[in-house]
């Protein structure tokens, strides 16, 4: 009977979609549609004056310029959280002033309820969701989708970050600038001041008019606010919900050079005792420089950089039989870096600079590199980006030099969407110069949908690559759309991969798999992807939210025919305090269509290919996130191919406010086969201690033992940023066999990093 409901369900979702899928023109005409019906938001647009100053304003956090005293105030803020509904309960007041040099922000934060605030650490870049703070999102082209987040918590700490995509995913904290803020704790409130200089920011010269929000987040009144109203379904720093910043004189304008050089020096002890080799010490220095054209585009130009990481990926436990996805963290790559790496889906990328510089974990050196990338008006956005390899040796194999080059650009349509086209050449040099052959090019068009309001946001998008073998069908396509209201959230999309497409600086997983003889094989896929949840507020009850989510993950070959399905419901309990609980249910169907290692441990003995239908029951507990000790949980049983799994996850954290955190996070996997003696159990233990001496000293460190890939790891970090921008790494690292705890390699690195501009 559960197998019935399980294809009723999965057929009914396969034809009422499959006949937008299989016709372009129905994925286009869907996404217009969408738009057109949330054209119109009837929100009133709040405005702010930002008065202009000769004044000189030290920026200590006291307010006592007399700017302040006749700068015009926002008014009261608007909850977000726990409801949306009111006004907040937690008073802000925050103002703007600038001159020639810096945009100047000053806030009030009054604070009612006596007790410590919530402070995960004095560590720059903190979660603002999970710490008391002050932030504001800036939008200089006042286009809403794009913009800058800057924040600071109750201790001064900084964070700021890039905002794209509308800010509907969030700010992305791995971007760091230079700019300056300073906070006054008092009783009944604490006060921020901040100054930003123009030209840290990229805007629009003489734009008269920008958009802005300001938020707070309150943890001890456990509310979550805003000037101009967000809500609760959105991001806090969505930039479809923005005020209007305008400025009283004349408006932010390039003044002067604006140059900055960043030189680093690096020095790596290793040692390799699997190889029994001798002890290498290497060196290494290399400059990157920003150069900022006009007030809104920007050069940046690396030589002979250092692309190593000096934070270490965090492990994951992978049960699944496609690779996983890393997240880029090198500093060249990631300013406008969702002008490069947005274009298509997360398991659909025609661009992924962690192929550049980077194979199996091997860095590959790179000579030199530049990329120009920003906004050369109102509606456009533009990025070019070229990246020449080195030839090197790996394992004794030759690497050839390979030329990266990507060109993106972008256009605004209607009111925040905007259609992007991206180019990708990868092209060997061999003896002869750019190779004839050997090479690989993506050409691709996205549609990215936003509405007015918000609560439409969708894409569509059409790649084809060219490689100088097979560029017949070297196609894919995709759409998604989803509708977002406080109540209902319903999600739509659609996946086709030819075997054919070949994105080899990219990241297309899905099309990979391994035959039993350690071939890898190309197949094409259809995925087709539809969920609803439903919301229920109750009232005056200690549930902020709760309702079901039905969800489904359908995979088929090129004939239709489905290779792997998910059907899953899920009901969770919000809780007004942070904690959550949920349960789902899971239903599976998977076709092996080669003998596969299930178990991912490297046993001989392999499932055989077959049709395959399983189900399993998980529970997630989640803690307070703001209490000093937190615990999150999640256990899940079923059934497992032919046979059964058990999986649990166990995290806990403890705050030492705001000196440390200790953490601590263990996977366990128990798989029972009928085919094999015992059960196989895969295990991953992640201790970690983080440690904030100071706003400036950091130490880091963590251990990971992974029983699947038979490693234990230790990596120790030492920060210490002496100035603005400018750092000095130390970090020790060590891999040991998990059977006998003999070490595999050590290394010690030494990074030197010194930021100043002209």
């Amino acid at each position: 009977m559960i197998r019935f409901y399980r294809h009723a369900l999965k057929y009914w979702f396969i034809f009422a979609f499959l006949p937008a899928v299989k016709k372009k023109r129905s994925i286009w005409l869907l996404c217009f549609i969408a738009f057109c019906l949330s054209f119109y938001s009837g929100q009133t647009v709040p405005s702010l004056t930002a008065i202009k100053t000769d004044e000189k304003i030290v920026v200590d956090g006291l307010l006592e310029e007399q700017i302040w005293q006749r700068s015009e105030k926002t008014g009261r803020f608007w909850q977000s959280f726990p409801f949306d509904t009111s006004l907040a309960k937690s008073r802000t007041e925050a103002m703007v002033s600038y001159d020639g040099a810096y945009l100047y922000i000053a806030a009030i934060c009054y604070d009612s309820i006596p007790g410590k605030f919530v402070i995960q650490s004095l560590k720059r870049d903190f979660s603002y969701p999970v710490s008391d703070a002050f932030a504001v999102s800036i939008d200089p082209f006042s286009d809403m989708q794009n913009g800058f987040s800057f924040g600071v918590n109750p201790y001064g700490v900084q964070r700021e970050g890039l905002i794209a995509l509308g800010g509907g995913q969030g700010v992305t904290t791995n971007w760091d600038n230079k700019w300056y803020s300073a906070v006054k704790r008092e009783p009944g409130k604490w006060t921020v001041e901040m100054a930003i200089p123009f030209k840290t920011l990229r805007f629009k010269d003489q734009l008269k008019q920008w958009r802005i929000n300001f938020s707070r987040n309150d943890l001890k009144q456990n509310e979550n606010s805003s000037w101009v109203k967000v809500p609760r379904q959105f991001n806090i720093a969505t930039l479809a919900f923005t005020g209007f910043l305008n400025f009283e004189a004349e408006p932010p304008a390039k003044n002067g050079p604006n140059v900055s050089f960043i030189p680093y020096a690096i020095a790596r002890f290793n040692q390799d005792f699997v190889n029994k080799t001798e002890p290498k010490l290497e060196a290494n220095a290399g400059l990157d420089t920003k150069v900022v054209l006009s007030s809104a585009l920007n050069l940046d130009v690396t030589l002979n950089p250092d692309f190593s990481q000096v934070e270490v990926d965090r492990q994951i436990t992978n049960l699944t039989r496609f690779s996983l996805f890393f997240p880029e963290q090198r500093q060249f790559f990631l300013e406008n870096s969702d002008l490069f790496e947005r274009f298509g889906f997360r398991q659909i990328r025609p661009f992924f600079s962690r192929r550049i510089g980077l194979e199996n974990g091997n860095i590959i050196p790179i000579i030199a590199g530049a990329r120009l990338s920003g906004k050369p008006g109102k509606n456009w956005r533009i990025g070019v980006m070229d990246v020449q390899t080195a030839e090197t040796n790996l394992n004794f194999t030759p690497v050839y030099a390979q030329n990266y080059f990507v060109g993106a650009v972008q256009r605004n349509v209607f009111k925040r969407s905007n259609i992007a086209f991206i180019a990708v050449n990868r092209q060997q040099l061999d003896n002869g110069g750019l190779s004839g052959t050997n090479y690989n090019r993506v050409m691709g068009l996205d549609y990215n949908l936003s509405s007015n309001d918000n609560r439409w946001n969708g894409k569509a998008f059409f790649h084809h690559s060219f490689s100088n073998s097979k560029n017949e069908n070297a196609f894919t396509h995709a759409s998604w759309l989803n509708y977002s209201s406080p109540t209902f959230q319903a999600e739509w999309n659609h996946e086709y991969v030819d075997k054919n497409f070949n994105a080899e600086t990219g990241f297309t997983p899905r099309i990979f798999q391994t035959n039993r003889f350690g071939q890898v094989i190309r197949n094409s896929y259809w995925r087709l992807e539809p969920s609803a949840r439903y919301y229920y507020y109750p009232k005056k009850s200690i549930i902020n939210k709760m309702g079901p989510l039905v969800y489904m993950d359908y995979y088929a070959n090129a004939n239709l025919k489905s290779t792997d399905a998910l059907v899953q419901g899920t009901y969770g309990l919000y809780f007004t305090n942070t904690a959550y609980i949920g349960a789902d249910y899971q239903n599976y169907y998977t076709q092996l269509i080669y003998p596969t290692d299930v178990t991912f441990t490297g046993q001989k003995v392999l499932l055989d290919s077959a049709h395959y239908y399983y189900e399993a029951g998980r529970l997630t507990l989640k803690s307070d996130q703001r209490k000093l000790l937190i615990l999150n949980a999640v256990g899940s049983y079923g059934s497992y191919f032919n046979g059964e799994k058990l999986s649990g996850s166990l995290e806990a954290s403890l705050r030492i406010q705001p000196y440390a955190i200790i953490s601590v996070s263990y996977t366990r996997d128990e798989i029972r086969m009928p085919y094999l003696n015992k059960k196989v159990n895969l295990d991953l233990i992640s201790p970690r201690v983080e440690l904030s001496l100071s706003r400036s000293l950091f130490i880091t460190t963590f251990w990971q033992y992974n029983s699947q890939i038979k490693n234990i790891n230790f990596n120790g970090r030492l920060q210490w940023r002496f100035k603005p921008m400018s750092d000095l790494f130390i970090v020790y690292s060590d891999n040991y066999d998990n059977a006998d705890f003999s070490v595999k390699n050590r290394a010690i690195v030494a990074k030197f990093v010194y930021w100043f501009g002209v």
